[in-house]
């Protein structure tokens, strides 16, 4: 009896099971939540803002504008008179790279999209701390030239990443301030920029590396932005005139458009190009045409190509976005690794071009809050971006982009997270964005 008792009470178990088991009737199977890799949410503005806040107290916390004597360790509190002892504090990155270019210009972004002063401040208080030791240890170099001298790539650039973004945030900082120590170090920045660097005979900003004439693609954002806001400074067209030519003469020999890409480098007498489209040199070019058109007059000459040429990169770029919201390494390469930095310049550059009513938010509004989503699963608890590529030069093999580093200290991804979490915040006070059928879509309601 017990046995049979036992097979009823299974049955009956079995049954009740079946029923609860959702199916066509029983549930609306286009409802139940997938098992996103990664956040799938509209962000909040205080979610974006905290991110933001992370990364700013790691970086104001290892990134000490002062100086030292790196005999005795003595922090200099007088820069006056400085001599070749004299370095700045060590931190964990570099207060006069191109990387942190990019991370003043972000501070600012970030600064403007919060109302939170501290954003803004830390860019002032380092520029503005440069700038002001810039006459003493420019005599320094003057008078020793061989030397050591801490502001040796800022008094005496050699390359356009010694100067063009460092300039261009000068630039920024300048116009929202008007702090008159910045305008000499602008003065020396653009002065090497527009006419010491190299050239093609066309006038086309070139590098003799790895081999002679040779176009990287990085150098349209190492370049153009530095000339645009200089135009933007002064008003001269011969800056905002380069600038375009900059543009559109790198696209006509490195844009493929079948693809809607760019390669990676170019090197004139090549018949053939090995065609490399590394992620990041996308995202500088890309940032490079956002930060020209945040300037250019609306019916400047060239502008409508420019943006065109925006267009149809943010275009290309979308047909390559992972599952994950991440790009690829090589972003026509789904086997190469998701890279932070490349991921977080799109989405700060679509998000731009969607706020300045550039592009379709309908088309480009869930791509980029996905974008955002993922870059903020590389942030990690003290503030580190994680899986950014390190620096990388050009090459004709694919091992080369394949198996670059990623690192933490890899400065190239903190500016673009900055940028990219400022721009979501713009973004989301802009336009509303709801789930439909468990989708994120933009809604007008």
């Amino acid at each position: 009896m017990v046995k049979y008792f036992t097979a009823i009470f299974c049955m009956l178990h079995a049954f009740s099971s079946y029923c609860q088991r959702p199916n066509d009737v029983t549930a609306p199977l286009h409802a139940i939540q997938p098992d996103y890799p990664v956040p799938y949410a509209v962000p909040d503005a205080q979610k974006v803002k905290a991110v933001l806040d992370k990364v700013y107290n790691y970086l104001d916390s290892v990134t000490p504008p002062s100086f030292i004597n790196r005999t005795t360790g003595q922090v200099i509190d007088d820069a006056s008179k400085p001599d070749t002892n004299i370095v700045f504090k060590p931190g964990d990155f570099r207060l006069t790279s191109y990387e942190w270019g990019v991370t003043y210009s972000g501070m600012l972004e970030a600064g403007a999209a919060t109302g939170d002063k501290k954003y803004t401040d830390y860019t002032k208080k380092r520029l503005e701390f440069l700038a002001n030791a810039a006459p003493a240890f420019r005599t320094l170099y003057q008078q020793t030239p061989k030397s050591a001298n801490p502001l040796r790539q800022m008094l005496a650039p050699h390359a356009l990443d010694d100067a063009g973004a460092m300039c261009a945030s000068m630039i920024k900082l300048f116009r929202a301030n008007n702090t008159a120590s910045l305008k000499p170090v602008i003065d020396n920045y653009i002065n090497y920029v527009f006419t010491k660097e190299y050239r093609l005979k066309d006038g086309t900003l070139a590098r003799n590396r790895p081999q002679k004439n040779t176009l990287w693609l990085d150098d349209l954002y190492m370049g153009v932005p530095a000339i645009a806001q200089m135009g933007k400074l002064t008003g001269d067209k011969k800056y905002y005139d380069d600038a375009i030519r900059q543009i559109l003469q790198f696209s006509g020999r490195m844009f493929n458009r079948q693809l809607n890409v760019y390669m990676h480098g170019w090197v004139e007498g090549m018949s053939v190009h090995p065609e490399f489209h590394w992620a990041r040199a996308n995202g500088w070019a890309l940032l490079a045409m956002t930060e020209l058109l945040d300037v250019l007059p609306e019916n400047y000459p060239g502008r409508d190509a420019v943006l065109e040429q925006y267009r149809n990169h943010v275009k290309g770029l979308a047909g390559y976005q992972s599952e994950k919201g991440f790009w690829h390494q090589l972003v026509d390469r789904n086997d190469s690794y998701l890279e932070t930095s490349a991921t977080a310049i799109y989405t700060y550059c679509i998000a731009r071009g969607i706020n300045k009513k550039w592009i379709d938010p309908m088309i480009y509004g869930p791509m980029c809050l996905l974008a955002w989503s993922a870059v903020t699963t590389r942030v990690n608890n003290i503030g580190q971006v994680e899986g950014t590529c390190v620096g990388t030069g050009m090459a004709f093999d694919p091992a080369f982009y394949y198996y670059r580093p990623v690192n933490v200290y890899a400065a190239h991804g903190y500016g673009p997270v900055l940028l990219a979490g400022a721009e979501i915040i713009n973004l989301i006070k802009n336009y509303r964005f709801v789930f439909n059928d468990s989708a994120i879509q933009l809604t007008d309601k």
